[in-house]
């Protein structure tokens, strides 16, 4: 009896768009054994979903087109399967976890319908028995007062609740393969580890095949047994995790290993996919004298003084009322917190989804208004500022958001956003000498002035990011809040912008508060790491003291879920 659950055979799938045919993935052949978990690891655009939509019969025709090959599933080819035969096999045989739940969720109907519908479809349940297993499966994948939230609309959870109600949906009928396609991408690092070991534990209760697509190769060093690497469409490397880990031979594959930031040490830079091979593929020898350089913490002197001081800050926003209109319950978003950022230094600000720290970062920024407290920019208590004075202060303070996308208006060429703070603060005489200004700024972010006229649309998640920091610079600022802007990112592009980032600290003198809930980024980038939870400054130090010898019990939690992705703790874990 074979041990090979699902054969995909030199499989090619193209599309055909207003600019010609694309090809997204191009003669790929792989095997997921019985049991097993595969991972399945590339960049954005290299092909992942396609394949895992291939396999599920999802591929919309047209405009996809399945050119080549076949995908046998225990003997039989899904390509040959009428849409009948392969209804039953969906969400039944065959799973699969969306990486956003919010839109793989129905908004009108409850989580316990939900999970219902798939059992009294493929298991012939009744309603009573369907919800009497969802039940049973809300349970089983951890959600808290379950009795309670099977009643609860997608809206009403949090975005590692809704993912492991994603995860109930799909193990609803016990499949024989789940495709988990990027499932873990958005959520803090503690849920991740709770879902990847939700799914460690799913896997050995049902002995279930697991394909788990991520760009993220420290997530596949925890849980994959094998690893496939894809490329502009193409596998360029297929082996067992450990052998990938240690002896990968293709440039992509090093390159993708490298570019992650390293927990025990803090390189001068950090390696991206272009060190390791061209845009051709061809192989290059990486910089080894720049690779080992040892990035150090930016010292405090009298060249550094404080530049933003926090004092006994608050922000708490009303959650239920009375009839009569008067508040009942606060939510402290921001509870008594106090800090101090030094000129020219990186403070990382950390915490899980819903601590407070992008609340923090928009009252700073006069963006919300505070409850109570001060905040001290270069001495002056800038709370009560308004009209001209907060319009200057916006000039010396600006912000990168998280979604590079929705914070650039889609009608807008990108020289006209970079250009439009310009004409706000009057910088610059008229509108040639601001597009000479904004292309200078669009080639020292990484891109070509000649894109000036192109739309948001046109690029790249990591091209916009680009773009976005270019616009933040264009009223040369000294003070920059990076509010998870590079959390939604490949690791390669995103080491890409930590590069940029630092680079334009020194040559600017930038200041920078860093926020985001990937700790081995913010430990990279920063000289002092201050730790949020509910509201609360829990703890606050230089990154290395933090990281050496963490003083609170959250921020330890913090750091033990961290994917290591590193030869060693793989060989520990297999041996």
């Amino acid at each position: 009896m074979s041990d090979t659950l699902v054969k995909v055979e030199n499989l090619s799938v193209e599309f055909k768009t207003d600019d010609g045919i694309i090809k997204a993935i191009q003669n790929i052949s792989f095997n997921i054994p019985k049991g097993k978990t595969v991972g399945l690891v590339g960049e954005s655009g290299s092909g992942k979903s396609v394949s895992s939509l291939a396999i599920m019969g999802l591929i919309p025709m047209p405009p996809g087109k399945i050119t080549t090959g076949s995908i046998t599933f225990e003997g039989n080819d899904l390509l040959k399967a009428t849409e009948s035969e392969m209804r039953k096999i969906r969400g039944n045989r065959i799973s699969m976890i969306f990486q956003e739940p919010m839109t793989s969720l129905n908004p009108v109907f409850t989580i316990g319908d939900q999970i219902g519908e798939t059992l009294m479809l493929h298991q012939n349940l009744s309603k009573d028995e369907a919800i009497k297993k969802s039940l049973d499966l809300l349970h089983q994948v951890g959600i808290p007062n379950a009795e309670e939230r099977i009643k609860s609309y997608p809206h009403e959870m949090s975005g590692g609740q809704r993912q492991r109600v994603m995860i109930a949906m799909a193990i609803a009928c016990e499949p024989d393969l789940l495709i988990a396609d990027e499932p873990t991408t958005a959520l803090d690092v503690t849920i991740q580890k709770q879902i990847l070991e939700l799914l460690a534990d799913l896997q050995k209760q049902y002995g279930m095949s697991i394909l788990f697509i991520t760009h993220d190769l420290g997530v596949i060093a925890d849980i994959a047994d094998e690893v496939i690497v894809m490329y502009k469409g193409e596998i360029v490397e297929k082996n067992d995790t450990e052998t990938i880990f240690t002896h990968s031979s293709h440039p992509y594959t090093k390159g993708l290993i490298a570019c992650r930031p390293n927990l025990d040490k803090n390189t001068l830079r950090l390696p991206t996919v272009s060190d390791y091979m061209t845009p051709e593929g061809i192989e290059r020898t990486p910089d080894e004298a720049l690779m080992k350089t040892e990035k150090k913490l930016r010292p405090i002197t009298k060249d550094n003084p404080v530049i933003l001081e926090i004092k006994n800050l608050k922000k708490h926003f009303p959650l239920k009322k009375t009839i009569f209109g008067r508040v009942k319950t606060w939510v402290k978003a921001v509870d008594d917190v106090s800090l101090k950022v030094y000129k020219g230094r990186t403070l990382g600000l950390v915490g899980e989804s819903g601590c407070g720290k992008t609340t923090l970062g928009r009252t700073i920024l006069r963006l919300i208004e505070s409850s109570e407290g001060q905040i001290l920019y270069r001495g002056q208590d800038i709370t009560q500022w308004d009209g001209e004075q907060l319009r200057e202060l916006r000039k010396k303070i600006q912000i990168i958001f998280q979604d590079p996308y929705a914070s650039l208006n889609p009608r807008m060429t990108i020289g006209s956003a970079i250009m439009e703070p310009m004409i706000i603060h009057k910088i610059g005489a008229n509108k040639n000498e601001r597009l000479e200004l904004a292309g200078d700024l669009i080639e020292r972010c990484g891109l070509d002035r000649s894109m000036l006229n192109r739309y948001p649309h046109e690029f790249s998640g990591g091209q916009r990011q680009r773009i976005c920091i270019a616009r933040a610079l264009a009223v040369k600022p000294e003070f920059i809040v990076c509010d998870e802007s590079v959390s939604a990112l490949d690791v390669s592009v995103q080491a890409q912008i930590l590069n940029l980032l630092m680079d334009l600290q020194d040559e600017f003198g930038l200041t920078y508060i860093f926020i985001s809930h990937d700790l081995s980024v913010v430990k990279y980038i920063s000289d002092e790491l201050a730790v949020m939870n509910k509201g609360q400054l829990v703890e606050m130090a230089d990154c290395e003291s933090i990281y050496k010898n963490p003083q609170d019990e959250y921020t330890k939690k913090l750091l033990t879920a961290i994917p290591k992705g590193i030869p060693k703790t793989l060989l520990e874990k297999r041996i």
